[in-house]
């Protein structure tokens, strides 16, 4: 009890937060195909540190800027362009990005939709002049979704701490999926609602169950996949949370989604080796006893940090 004390004190004098997922997203639709006249909405999210970032349009449209406003977690700004020709084939540009944050940029022709990502890395999208069936940037949001939610990497963790054996894993991690998949899509399509703040909270408890799994069962539950079902379920609310925040502007929201999905999906394949390597290397030094309650205790300290965190977010 006094280790578990000691580590929630200094998570609190270290603030570690778990990063929440906020991308920023441009959308612009074409009002008039003849004259070139497009109407954007420029959304970023206010908690972002630093300076707004900026777009950079192309030269060949006179843009008019409207007033600022605050919609949710965003900043919103209506703009105005008149170009001399189509947006097609032409570049947009985003200045002063953050690292943390990515950008969807959503072009919605009268005939049909673009869709692209920009990072830090490479902040300038190249609009094509073909038409793009498939909104595949999605998959980029849906893995920067779980590698910046350091509570979903916890979770996934800390499943694989109370797994033993291969079979296991694949029926776990199955059950995982399907799980978030139902909700996520259920919450997208208007079916069923939570509030943002309960739903993480509830995950953060999650966490928190987890870390005395790998304690008291020393790592071997009978049937992980049923836990890793329903927590599966309210995972996949925070998901569908997160994605309702960028929201959908195109005309393809089952592609979105499944992409979404995909994204998601491939990062936790890429997680799954990482504690699968610790504990193969434990076990052949005969230290996976210690390995169990070092992760434990960090699991539960994080999930319980965040647990007391997002409750204060709640009332206050």
């Amino acid at each position: 009890m006094n280790k578990i004390f000691l580590l929630f004190c200094l998570l609190c004098i270290f603030d570690i937060h778990s990063h929440e997922f906020n991308p920023a997203h441009l959308v612009i639709n074409e009002v008039d195909q003849v004259n070139n006249h497009y109407q954007a909405t420029w959304m970023y999210p206010f908690k972002n540190i630093g300076r707004r970032a900026e777009i950079s349009f192309p030269k060949e449209c006179i843009v008019e800027y409207g007033d600022l406003y605050y919609q949710g977690k965003y900043i919103n700004e209506k703009i105005n362009l008149e170009c001399s020709n189509s947006l097609k084939g032409l570049k947009i540009e985003i200045i002063n990005l953050s690292v943390l944050t990515d950008a969807l940029i959503t072009i919605n022709f009268l005939n049909d939709t673009f869709e692209g990502l920009i990072n830090v890395q490479n902040n300038v999208i190249d609009i094509p002049l073909e038409t793009q069936y498939y909104p595949s940037s999605y998959i980029n949001l849906g893995i920067s979704h779980l590698f910046d939610g350091l509570d979903h990497i916890l979770f996934i963790f800390g499943l694989l701490f109370c797994i033993t054996g291969f079979i296991n894993i694949i029926k776990t991690i199955t059950a995982f999926t399907i799980a978030h998949s139902i909700t996520l899509a259920l919450t997208i399509f208007d079916i069923i609602e939570l509030p943002q703040g309960t739903v993480e909270a509830l995950i953060a408890l999650t966490i928190v169950y987890l870390a005395t799994e790998i304690m008291r069962n020393e790592g071997k539950l009978k049937s992980p996949w049923i836990m890793a079902f329903c927590f599966g379920l309210l995972h996949g609310l925070g998901f569908a949370s997160a994605l309702m925040d960028v929201g959908f502007s195109n005309n393809n929201i089952i592609y979105s989604l499944l992409f979404f999905n995909i994204g998601i999906e491939l990062a936790q394949i890429a997680l799954i080796p990482m504690p699968l390597i610790l504990i193969y290397i434990a076990s052949k030094f005969n230290n996976l006893s210690n390995l169990k309650v070092l992760a434990s205790l960090t699991i539960g300290g994080l999930g319980f940090y965040w647990f007391i965190d997002r409750v204060i977010g709640i009332i206050l």
